[in-house]
């Protein structure tokens, strides 16, 4: 059963903080076999990548097969039912008319002292998508993860995606095909984030890796990173329901298990101020997973880690989801942007009854690649600016660097590293001496 609390009870403090701090994933560790799988990609590449394929993913490759043929990718939507590729274009359309509005403006300026000063926006080189694959994949992930990056400029994307025994989704090939993708590799796993960050004879490396995938497609990640960028480390999906008892509890206890039933190390909370509702939310729970398909994955994460909060009022909201920091939040109220502009940290807020989170996830526009774990309170969604360097620049005449250029020779030898200030001071006819 899920946990229960009121936030009038003495005991609610040391009850919450215990729900903030369960640990939902598992105390595997996979490190040492991912730093491995990466050391053998590094070192024989095509090779390693192969291997690890055969024995992981059941299927033989070559060199020549790691690809999959371009021509296969164009004609995928022949293999999907029409709505859904229309459904996919629509969700396009969307995400890029968001995500265009996104690009940050260049800066360019002369101060008072003269100098000019600015900063530009170019997009990386190459980027790396990881998909996760088989039959439960997800054609929603490529959109969310390619799109940003061509809206960005980024010249090359490629694409990786497991495909255990030689099955695929047809959809993630057409989902590749709308993003105009056509460098896809049945790879997956470890070796796959390892085959992006260093290259292989048959892949050439890219900068940036982005994507969901298991424990070890996480760990790898976290070990390429600063040889290439990544976008962050995905955790277990989660989402926080506040909601006031005018809404439908069948309504909110679905919301609930839309997250739910991703994995069982998921997390639904519900938060509201009324406690008849809380309970006839739990019920509309358990009506659900009578039908719900996945209700055996929904069903173990609503038990093991779903809460149940009840509140005095709706004001004393805000300040438990700011700790809780999650990565969907529903606001199922009479007034959500009044509520709304007292919450900081979540990944993507959902405003009003008629918003559930799930059309986030497909076709709003907003991407539904985001801060899980709490890393809400520090970091944000994926969005064009991922895709995107930031360069400065400076520029001084002799008036203007006569003007700041004194500070910085004093700066440079107050720490002691003369041939800095020797460099400005050269310039401006002062001495170099002590």
């Amino acid at each position: 059963m899920p946990v229960r609390l009121d936030a009038t009870e003495p005991g609610f403090e040391a009850a919450f903080a215990a729900l903030l701090n369960a640990k939902r994933e598992s105390d595997a560790d996979v490190n040492d076999a991912v730093a491995a799988i990466l050391a053998d990609v590094k070192a024989r590449g095509d090779a390693a990548v192969i291997a690890y394929t055969e024995r992981f993913d059941r299927q033989r490759l070559t060199p020549d097969t790691l690809r999959i043929d371009p021509a296969a990718i164009a004609v995928a939507d022949a293999r999907c039912a029409p709505s859904t590729i229309r459904a996919l274009n629509a969700a396009a359309d969307r995400i890029v008319a968001f995500h265009a509005r996104q690009r940050p403006g260049d800066l360019d300026y002369t101060d008072d002292d003269g100098v000019r000063l600015g900063l530009r926006w170019t997009p990386v080189d190459a980027v790396g998508i990881y998909v996760p694959g088989g039959l439960a994949a997800y054609p929603s992930s490529v959109l969310m993860n390619a799109l940003p990056a061509k809206v960005a400029g980024v010249g090359r994307i490629a694409m990786v995606v497991p495909t255990p025994g030689g099955v695929i989704n047809p959809l993630v090939l057409a989902a590749a095909e709308v993003c105009g993708i056509d460098e896809v590799y049945r790879i997956g796993g470890a070796q796959a984030v390892g085959a992006l960050a260093f290259g292989t004879d048959s892949i050439a490396p890219v900068d940036k890796i982005v994507g969901p995938g298991n424990a070890y497609v996480a760990a790898a990640k976290r070990q390429v990173f600063g040889s290439v960028g990544i976008d962050m480390i995905a955790g277990p999906s989660e989402i926080l329901v506040v909601a006031d008892a005018a809404n439908d509890p069948a309504w909110i206890a679905m919301d609930l298990l839309s997250q739910a039933e991703h994995d069982p190390a998921a997390q639904a909370i519900l938060i509201t101020d009324d406690a008849a509702f809380a309970e006839a939310v739990e019920r509309a729970v358990e009506g659900h997973l009578q039908t719900l398909p996945k209700a055996d994955i929904a069903g173990q994460s609503w038990d093991r880690h779903g809460a149940v909060i009840v509140v005095p009022g709706l004001d004393a909201a805000p300040p438990l989801v700011d700790r809780l920091a999650p990565e969907h939040l529903e606001l199922a109220v009479a007034d959500p942007q009044a509520l709304a502009h007292k919450v900081r940290h979540a990944g993507a807020m959902f405003l009003g009854r008629f918003t559930p989170e799930a059309v986030g996830d497909y076709v709003a526009g907003p991407n539904h690649v985001l801060p899980t774990a709490r890393s809400a309170r520090f970091s944000s969604g994926l969005g064009v600016p991922d895709f995107l360097k930031r360069t400065t620049y400076i520029q001084c005449d002799s008036d203007s660097l006569g003007r700041i250029g004194p500070a910085a020779v004093d700066l440079a030898r107050a720490e002691g590293l003369d041939a800095h200030g020797h460099s400005v001071a050269l310039r401006l006819n002062l001495p170099t001496g002590p």
